[in-house]
């Protein structure tokens, strides 16, 4: 097939294997694509002919990610291919990197830690001529450098990747002079931080370049701060902290109230939680700062319905009604209720400083299912009081059908571990710590493999090959293949199933689309379960691992056989090889009796694509009863001021797909789809499924 020419574009490769000199992290210039999505193009190699295209060869438009040309020259002075992709991974950061101007403000990572400074210029490296692509690199010139030298400090060259904060110029307050070294004016003016301390794969942690003492008072404000608020305080660098309200009170030796603050990071100077040889609450060691009240603001990123609260969008945003905290057991969102209730925006969970994996598994888990109601029926306590906090989340989404982000922080700071409250994660890690270390419940899954006594998980992770699947599987056979696969068996019927896909965050999946079953029969999976035989339907006695891609007799599903079938299949010449496994079957058992159907039921799916996570969500019996959330489908504001959006949706499309026959799904082209069926297909990470025969109320759980 003769590839179609197409308008130049550049772009990265993001996963695949290495094809004729394409590997990932790469750049390249798109020349030519075919109609079944391959791509050739010209590959931009790195060293010091970094910016001269060589021959690239061919790569699946489905593993690249295009880029405009001035994204491309930032990325390609970046040396590392893996820091090329980490700064992918944080999409809010990249782009305003990739806006900066001169003089806007910039913290920069260096041999020395991290340093301010001011964008000079935006440095052309190599050669100009034609084809080439010049390299860009950031010209930073440090506002802390050395008063007492005669001769000012040259720029420095830096890298988009070195940039881990960035303050566009327009929120600098006036008198900023770079001789100076410090800001002028009292009047200074609070700046928001867009920092790449989210990024996924990084374990770095950022230390500011300002100490305790550095602190000033910020304009008063007239919203009461008490312990468990979000507060912000504005250093003498302009540059503001977060942190959360631990400590209020009089300190030995001061007559004024004080706040301690424990911080998102790092900062120099600061203590554990001691002030004055005096313990006042425990943190970790550089996080506790200690304030007059007065010089303590509330988190203006949650002040989302303040006046003059930054620039409105053009569309209008709906105002949300004061909630009352309750106690009290409120059930699921009904049918009837669920679309006056949930659909429009400011709708679900509101999103917030990479809050997406955590929005969308609550959301999915809680609103319109009672698969885990045993968790918001369990009596608050002192011992975990975060399920307190949860059952308000529940509550407050079941009612109003609006979770403010403040209530969902106050949350992912009761979790244990400081990276959930900034840093994204992956939904089956919040699922294990939330389940398993916060709230006590026992697993969901009880797993046994290779006959050995069962073991507890709290998902199931599909593990197997891709060349033992068709090109479109179906969730049922990919559950099928790998548990066979693995010789893993349940060891009795689940009251919750979550399956995670074969694929990795957003930066690996194994299948480009998967399709939902609706229904997953699990009967073939358990363990000492009486099966029926593939065949004849009589009580089966075998089954046979090699014969599940077999697609003369239904390709990916499970076949058991009684003793006379298996004989008969295995006698054909292409299955004599086969190696077919005898069942324990119970000698009460009768073999010409029926066995029973076990089968649950799809109820949620979380998808991912570059690292957002959003849901799908089935709020009742209508095939087409179907919901999508966004926690940050759109954003109100600046980024000082402004604050994320929700969304709700209803998708009866999705109704419409998963109504079809899986041989109907499997001719449909997700190009060709509606966009939500697209999303379903092409992103589904993770799909929740729910036991209809059990009360679904009642599950398993340990009190803590």
């Amino acid at each position: 097939m003769e590839p179609n020419p197409v308008v130049k574009e550049f772009f990265i490769v993001l996963r695949g294997k290495s094809r004729k000199g394409f590997c990932r992290g790469c750049i390249g210039r798109l020349e030519a694509e075919t109609q079944n999505g391959e791509m050739t193009g010209l590959l931009y190699p790195g060293g010091p002919n970094a910016g001269s295209p060589k021959n690239g060869g061919v790569v699946r438009r489905e593993d690249t990610y295009l880029l405009t040309r001035h994204q491309a020259q930032l990325l390609l002075y970046v040396s590392s291919v893996s820091k090329r992709l980490e700064l992918l991974c944080n999409p809010q950061l990249f782009s305003a990197i990739c806006e900066l101007n001169v003089d806007d403000l910039v913290v920069v990572k260096n041999k020395k830690g991290h340093k301010v400074g001011l964008v000079r210029n935006l440095m052309p490296i190599g050669k100009e001529s034609k084809g080439d692509l010049q390299m860009l690199a950031f010209e930073v010139e440090f506002l802390d450098s050395d008063q007492t030298s005669k001769k000012p400090a040259p720029p420095s060259l830096f890298s988009a990747v070195d940039i881990i904060q960035v303050v566009p110029a327009y929120s600098v307050p006036l008198g900023l002079n770079c001789g100076d070294g410090q800001y002028g004016g009292t009047n200074k003016k609070a700046v928001t931080r867009i920092n790449s301390m989210a990024n996924i794969g990084t374990n770095g942690r950022v230390q500011a370049n300002h100490t305790q003492q550095s602190i000033i008072q910020s304009p008063n404000h007239s919203t009461p701060l008490e312990v468990g608020s979000l507060a912000q305080v504005v250093s003498n660098t302009g540059v503001t902290v977060y942190g959360v309200v631990r400590w209020l009170g009089v300190p030995a030796g001061k007559t004024a109230e004080w706040a301690g603050i424990e911080l998102d990071y790092d900062v120099k100077g600061c203590s554990d939680g001691t002030y004055g040889g005096q313990r006042l609450f425990t943190c970790k060691i550089s996080r506790a700062l200690f304030l007059p009240v007065t010089k303590c603001n509330p988190d203006s990123r949650f002040d989302c319905f303040s006046a003059g609260g930054g620039t409105p969008n053009h569309t209008e945003i709906p105002t949300v009604p004061p909630y009352v905290d309750s106690d009290e057991y409120v059930a699921p969102i009904p049918e009837s209720e669920a679309m006056s209730l949930l659909v429009g925006r400011m709708k679900g969970i509101q999103g917030h400083i990479n809050s997406c994996y955590l929005d969308a598994t609550l959301f999915s888990l809680f609103s319109c299912s009672m698969t885990l109601d045993n968790i918001c029926q369990k009596p608050a306590d002192t011992v975990r009081p975060i399920t307190s906090t949860l059952r308000k989340i529940v509550n407050r989404l079941r009612r109003q059908g609006f979770v403010p982000a403040a209530s969902v922080m106050n949350f992912r700071n009761q979790l244990g571990c400081d990276t959930f409250r900034t840093e994204e994660k992956d939904p089956e890690e919040f699922i294990t710590v939330l389940f398993q270390k916060v709230l006590g419940i026992e697993p969901l899954l009880k797993l046994r493999s290779r006959g050995e006594s069962y073991q507890g998980a709290y998902t199931l992770q599909i593990i197997l090959e891709k060349e033992q699947m068709a090109h479109t599987p179906t969730v049922q056979q990919l559950m099928d293949t790998s548990c066979l696969s693995c010789d893993v068996k349940f060891e009795e019927m689940p009251s919750c199933l979550i399956v995670q896909m074969p694929r990795f965050g957003n930066k690996y999946k194994m299948f480009s689309h998967i399709i939902p079953s609706v229904e997953l029969d699990i009967t073939d999976l358990l363990h000492n379960s009486p099966r029926q035989c593939f065949i004849c339907g009589q009580l089966a006695e075998y089954d046979c691992l090699q014969c599940l891609p077999d697609h003369k007799m239904h390709q990916g599903r499970i076949k058991s056989y009684c003793t006379t079938c298996n004989t008969q299949v295995h006698t054909h010449p292409s299955r004599q090889a086969h190696f077919p496994k005898r069942l324990s079957v119970s000698a009460e058992v009768s073999m010409s009796s029926p066995a029973a159907r076990h089968t649950m039921q799809l109820f949620a799916v979380l998808c991912i694509h570059t690292s957002h996570y959003v849901s799908f969500v089935k709020f009742g019996s209508d095939p087409h009863s179907w919901l999508f959330f966004d926690s940050m489908a759109d954003r109100h504001g600046d980024d000082k001021r402004g604050f994320n959006i929700p969304e709700i949706k209803a998708c009866p499309e999705l109704g419409n797909f998963l109504s079809q026959s899986e041989e109907e799904q499997a001719r449909v082209n997700p190009l060709d789809a509606p966009e939500l069926v697209r999303r379903l297909l092409c992103d589904s990470y993770m799909l929740l499924y729910q036991n209809p025969a059990m009360p679904l109320s009642n599950s398993n759980h340990q009190d803590p």
